[in-house]
């Protein structure tokens, strides 16, 4: 490991124009002492060898396969050399001072998982994430998405789990957590690790002093294979993060919440891909039962303890869901909640 130096891994998958842009504003940045590592996921667009072309300092790594967004990040996560990492998304540009805003924050607050605000690439008056928040159903939120960036963005704080779009920790620190779980494939994944770093007592952080463009149009495609994973990967963490004893006081609520779900879902013309997530957990469930077991014997910190810092409702962008619709959806989880959180 060599003192100082920041390991970048960008995973790629046919990112086009949208990785050289990436890649060559972090090239810009003031922090010098980087390493850049490229994990290309198979693309059929060439971007991966482009670059490598154009920078040939940085360090390519050719996947045979698609292996997701988790399994794809820890490749590159296990070539690192730096003192500390970030996890970049390759339709993402940077502001040159990024990593020296990481760094001060980390020497103030030590250990963590650490995100920068996050802006839309096409609007750069426009929140892409400021932070993330989850609550005690297993849904999680970018905080602020959609909204003008506004003075109510511009305050550290501890969040509930850092955006995988851009994630700055140590090494250290991760080889504490461990890497993205490969199960998940893509979504929730940071939602996940942020999880499991909360059990260890390892806090999530927002840097608003670090800036970072995110492309939404690139990222941020609301589809039946989104809809499925995320479903998936939501029971999938509510059933190995919670131990047996919490999960069956939140069991009640979970059945409201899980009809109310239901007609979300058959409402979106994604009926098929709901009952496929659910199929899926139930065939899975050895796979679940194992994780379960390895995570509750490496708690440190409560169900109790996590839950109390959970959001009472969700932000559901508008590309999913009408405001109005979303305020009687978040009135009642917010109800549900509320109520759950007193009986554990």
């Amino acid at each position: 490991m060599e003192i100082g130096k920041i390991s970048i891994v960008i995973l790629n998958y046919n990112a086009g124009e949208l990785l050289e842009k990436c890649i060559s504003s972090v090239m810009k940045s003031n922090y010098k002492k980087i390493e850049l590592i490229l994990v290309d996921n198979d693309s059929k667009d060439d971007s991966h060898k482009k670059c490598k072309e154009r920078f040939p300092e940085i360090k390519l790594i050719e996947n045979k396969e698609n292996l997701g967004y988790c399994e794809g990040n820890n490749v590159g996560l296990k070539q690192i050399s730096g003192e500390y990492c970030i996890i970049l998304n390759p339709d993402t540009e940077v502001e040159p001072n990024w990593i020296n805003e990481f760094l001060k924050e980390y020497k103030n607050h030590g250990e963590g998982l650490y995100q920068p605000k996050l802006l839309a690439t096409s609007n750069k008056k426009r929140i892409n994430s400021a932070g993330n928040m989850m609550n005690i159903f297993g849904f999680g939120y970018s905080i602020g998405k959609g909204k003008g960036n506004s003075q109510e963005y511009d305050k550290f704080r501890t969040v509930n789990y850092a955006s995988g779009a851009c994630l700055f920790t140590s090494k250290k620190t991760l080889g504490k957590i461990g890497f993205f779980d490969p199960y998940l494939f893509a979504y929730h994944d940071d939602l996940e690790l942020g999880w499991r770093a909360a059990h260890l007592g390892i806090k999530s952080f927002y840097v608003p002093s670090s800036t970072v463009y995110h492309s939404e149009s690139f990222s941020f495609k609301w589809n039946s294979k989104k809809f499925y994973l995320l479903e998936r990967n939501r029971w999938y963490c509510i059933l190995t993060h919670y131990s047996k004893t919490t999960f069956y006081k939140i069991l009640p609520s979970l059945i409201i919440i899980e009809i109310i779900t239901f007609l979300f879902f058959l409402s979106k013309g994604m009926i098929n891909e709901k009952i496929r997530a659910s199929k899926d957990i139930i065939k899975d469930r050895k796979i679940i039962g194992k994780k379960h077991s390895e995570l509750e014997k490496k708690k440190i910190i409560s169900d109790k303890q996590i839950i109390e810092e959970f959001s009472n409702i969700i932000e559901i962008p508008s590309q999913v869901s009408s405001s109005s619709v979303s305020l009687v959806f978040n009135e009642i989880i917010s109800f549900l909640g509320k109520i759950t959180k007193k009986m554990i």
